[in-house]
C-alpha cells in the first residue's frame, strides 16, 4: 500500500491582491492559500487541522524586489499526535537581507529502516522534539549572501519496536539526542523568480559544528551543499535540477541527524529517511511543462549515493526514484504540487503540498 507522505488537501481558498508599490503600506501583492486538512494513516488513525501559506512583497521595497513566503500549520490525530510548524523565506530591504527558517514542534511516529546498506525490517518508533533551523544572511554582492545558520533539535525517542535495532541501544541517539549547531552559510541566488524560476541558480553551502558549548550533548560537524539550476527549454518548458550533498565528520552523530534521502523534496518516491548514512549525495532533475493556463505537468527522477567514514561515497551502489506530478498555479506562481513517486524499494508515495520540491 502506498504511503501518503504529507497532508491531503480537502479544500483550498486563495485570496490574491495585485498592487503597485506603495511605501505607505507595510505589505503589498498579498496572496493567501488556506488549507483545511484531513487524513488517515494506519499509524495515526484519523487526523485533521489547518494550514495556511502566504506570499507577499514589502510596501517599501521596489517592484523588482523578491517576494517573501511563510506557512503555518497545526494538526492533531486520533492517537494524540501533534504537528506544529512555521517555515518561512523572507527577503526585505530590496533583497539586501534574507531570512529562512523551519521551526516546529512534533509529537509523532516515524519509521527506521537501517543505516547505510544495512537494511532492517521496518521499525516504528515514537518521538517528541522541537526543531529550529534558522538562517540570517546579508547581501554582500548582487547575487551573493553571507550569513549564519542555527540548527537545534532535542530528539526524545520512545516506544521503539520490540526486538528492533533501535531498542537495543546500539544505535547512536536511539533513546535521546540534542543537537545544537551554529555555523557560516554562503548563498548564491541568480533566479529570475523565487517560486517558479525559469532560469538561474539558487544554492547554499554551510558548515555546522554541533558542540557541547552550544548546548548539544554530542559533538560532530556537518557540511551541506545544496544547489539548484533552472533552464528554460521553451516558452512553456523548464528543466530544473538539484545537486544535494551532506557530509558528516565525527564519530558521535545520532541516527536522527544522519544524512537522509527520501521524502517530498529530496528523492521523492521513497520514505524520508529510508536511506540514511553519515554522507549522502543526490542528483535529481525535473521537466516542468506548463500545459494550459494554470495547469502544469512534471516528470522527475533522482539518483543518490550513501557513504560513511570508511567509504566516503559508495558509487557502486546507486539508489533510484522517479515519478510524475500535477501543478496548479496560484498568484506569484506559488504552485500547488501533487506528485506520485516510485522506486524499486517498495510501493509508491503520494505527495500533496505547496511549492516546488526545489
Amino acid at each position: 500500500m502506498s504511503r501518503i507522505s504529507v497532508l491531503l488537501l480537502f479544500c483550498i481558498t486563495t485570496l490574491g491582491f495585485g498592487q503597485s508599490p506603495d511605501t505607505t503600506k507595510l505589505i503589498r501583492d498579498k496572496s493567501i492559500i488556506a488549507l483545511p486538512v484531513a487524513f488517515r494513516f494506519p499509524e495515526t488513525g484519523w487526523g485533521g487541522g489547518v494550514a495556511a501559506t502566504s506570499s507577499w512583497s514589502w510596501g517599501k521595497d521596489s517592484s523588482w524586489a523578491k517576494p517573501s513566503q511563510a506557512s503555518i500549520g497545526l494538526t492533531y490525530t486520533q492517537n494524540k499526535q501533534i504537528l506544529a510548524f512555521l517555515p518561512f523565506n523572507v527577503f526585505f530591504g530590496n533583497n539586501k537581507y534574507y531570512l529562512n527558517a523551519d521551526i516546529g514542534w512534533f509529537k509523532y511516529n516515524f519509521f527506521y529502516y537501517g543505516i547505510g546498506e544495512n537494511r532492517v525490517p521496518e521499525e516504528r518508533y515514537d518521538v517528541k522534539f522541537p526543531r529550529v533551523r534558522f538562517l540570517a544572511s546579508r547581501q554582500v554582492s548582487k547575487n551573493l549572501y553571507a550569513g549564519l545558520r542555527v540548527n537545534y533539535e532535542a530528539y526524545d525517542v520512545y516506544n521503539q519496536a520490540e526486538d528492533g535495532e533501535l531498542i537495543g541501544n546500539t544505535i547512536n541517539g536511539s533513546d535521546f539526542s540534542r543537537t545544537s549547531a551554529i555555523g557560516p552559510s554562503i548563498l548564491l541566488d541568480t533566479r529570475d523568480k523565487v517560486f517558479y524560476p525559469r532560469k538561474g541558480i539558487f544554492g547554499e553551502v554551510n558548515i555546522l559544528p554541533s558542540l557541547k558549548a552550544f548546548g548539544a550533548d554530542r559533538t560532530f560537524t556537518q557540511a551541506t551543499i545544496d544547489v539548484s539550476h533552472y533552464q528554460s527549454l521553451h516558452e512553456r518548458l523548464v528543466l530544473a535540477s538539484n545537486f544535494y550533498n551532506v557530509f558528516s565528520f565525527g564519530d558521535d552523530v545520532p541516527f536522527s541527524q544522519l544524512a537522509q534521502l527520501g521524502g517530498p523534496k529530496k528523492m521523492r518516491g521513497t520514505y524520508q529517511g529510508f536511506f540514511r548514512d553519515k554522507n549522502a549525495s543526490l542528483l535529481q532533475a525535473e521537466l516542468r511543462w506548463e500545459v494550459w493556463k494554470f495547469i502544469g505537468l512534471v516528470g522527475f527522477g533522482s539518483m543518490g549515493f550513501l557513504g560513511d567514514s570508511d567509504n566516503f561515497l559508495r558509487m557502486d551502489l546507486p539508489k533510484f526514484t522517479y515519478g510524475a506530478g500535477l501543478r496548479i498555479s496560484t498568484k506569484n506562481s506559488l504552485n500547488l504540487r501533487i506528485d506520485y513517486g516510485l522506486s524499486p524499494y517498495g510501493s509508491g508515495n503520494f505527495y500533496a503540498t505547496v511549492g516546488e520540491a526545489f
